[in-house]
Parts: C-alpha cells; sequence; structure tokens
C-alpha cells in the first residue's frame, strides 16, 4: 500500500513524538546521516543512479525500481522482485 503525503512511518512517528527517547535517536540519526553524506564520492554516486533512472523512465511512485545487474547495468524491474533478492527468507 503506497503512503500517502499525510501518511507517516512507524520511525517518523517516533521521531516526531518528542520524547527524551526520541529526541536522543533522532540527534544520533542526524549527526550519522551528516557524516555519511559528506562522504566523497557519495554526490556523485546519486546523480549516477538519478541519470540512470531517468534514462529508464522511472518516476516517483513508480511501480518498478532500477535493478542492478551483475554486469553493473540498469534495469527497470518490478519493485517486490528487486527488493526480495539477495534477503534472508521469512
Amino acid at each position: 500500500m503506497a503512503k500517502t503525503k499525510t501518511s507517516l512511518g512507524k520511525t517518523s512517528k517516533y521521531y516526531k513524538s518528542g520524547t527524551a527517547g526520541a529526541v536522543k535517536a533522532k540527534a544520533k540519526k542526524d549527526a550519522y546521516q551528516k557524516k555519511y553524506n559528506k562522504k566523497a564520492g557519495e554526490s556523485e554516486h546519486r546523480v549516477e543512479c538519478a541519470k540512470g533512472r531517468k534514462k529508464l523512465g522511472l518516476k516517483k511512485g513508480d511501480k518498478r525500481d532500477a535493478s542492478h545487474t551483475k554486469k553493473g547495468t540498469m534495469v527497470a524491474e518490478d519493485r517486490s522482485k528487486n527488493r526480495a533478492r539477495n534477503r534472508g527468507k521469512k
């Protein structure tokens, strides 16, 4: 089920709750994210991924993902199939 603009996920609701634990957890996440976003090559990687999605004609909310193949190319693939690959069974 796709989330609407007004519906928030569990984590977002927790961060917005304002409890002491939530404030501490959000600060920790933000510090990590700030450090991660400064890594050399990350912005170039995001640009390459965006170019690949554009080339495949994928838009926000599309039912397909840009799947990275073993050859290093990108192909459009169903979201559920792409995200189910290489993860443990439940």
